[in-house]
């Protein structure tokens, strides 16, 4: 991973809310692709892609993404 790599927890958040991939591309007017580059990672999305996907999962953005990979679920940051 390079050093402007963007975590996200987009998959966690489609999977909690039973979302296809296809179902959010089209929900925020992207190729179904985008979503799964964006998911591993390949891909960092624009300032307003990362709004719109924020918007559309009603959370802040810093829910969604960090330039320092997430802690797991059950971890507890020390």
């Amino acid at each position: 991973m390079s050093a402007e790599t963007i975590h996200n927890r987009i998959a966690m958040l489609r999977a909690e809310r039973g979302i296809s991939r296809r179902q959010l591309a089209d929900a925020l007017g992207v190729h179904y692709q985008t979503i799964g580059y964006l998911e591993r990672g390949e891909y960092s999305p624009s300032l307003y892609l990362a709004l719109k996907i924020a918007q559309y999962f009603e959370v802040g953005v810093e829910v969604i993404f960090s330039t320092e990979p997430f802690p797991r679920l059950g971890e507890r940051s020390a």
